[in-house]
């Protein structure tokens, strides 16, 4: 059921589309398996994600510039404001890419049809080496066009000023922190990403590794 729902967001976000064999490197693809716990470690969800085999991409072929947006976690101080966490769904998968990337289809869930053909990617695959940035690219555009500005000194952090009232947005590669100091503007950054990105709200931040 896990590996069913993981496709089912690949349609969602129309990720890929199946295409014939090309003459170019095709990446290999494999499931991940794991169990989400919360701070008392139990477990409140089975996980499965389909990861491509980013070690056999080929530089300038398909992938160039990468990074991953890693925030510096001095992010508030619990007299000024509260942290709240939210999650993204399989955040990287929202990301376009540029490069022509082409993945095996998922161990167990091939064509019977078209056994030999592959994915052509539109969107990022976790695994994929410009996965990150992709994903940090669609949700930069996505906050900058809703009246958020980019840190100067770090762009992992993005804020929004109302008269004397401050929002704070911090990304740490695919996960989300942020407070206000007025609960109105958090109700409505989660109303907008809620609106535009499939999203699970962690509550009051607790704890965070």
């Amino acid at each position: 059921m896990a590996m069913q729902e993981e496709l089912n967001n690949f349609t969602r976000n129309e990720v890929w589309s199946l295409v014939e064999r090309p003459n170019q490197n095709v990446i290999g693809t494999k499931w991940v398996f794991r169990n989400k716990q919360d701070e008392h470690g139990v477990v409140t969800r089975n996980k499965a994600r389909l990861v491509a085999q980013g070690f056999t991409q080929v530089e300038g072929l398909d992938f160039g510039e990468t990074y991953a947006p890693v925030a510096r976690l001095d992010f508030c101080h619990p007299s000024q404001l509260q942290a709240v966490q939210m999650d993204v769904k399989s955040a990287f998968l929202n990301g376009p890419i540029q490069e022509l990337v082409y993945v095996e289809q998922p161990p167990g869930f091939e064509d019977p049809k078209k056994p030999n053909h592959v994915y052509k990617l539109h969107k990022a695959l976790y695994g994929l080496k410009q996965a990150p940035r992709a994903w940090y690219e669609c949700l930069k555009e996505f906050l900058l066009k809703n009246g958020f500005e980019i840190g100067k000194a770090d762009s992992t952090l993005f804020t929004r000023k109302f008269d004397n009232d401050l929002f704070v947005c911090q990304i740490y590669v695919d996960d989300i922190i942020f407070g206000s100091t007025n609960k109105a503007f958090c109700d409505e950054f989660s109303r907008i990403m809620t609106k535009r990105f499939e999203m699970s709200m962690m509550g009051e931040l607790k704890f965070f590794l």
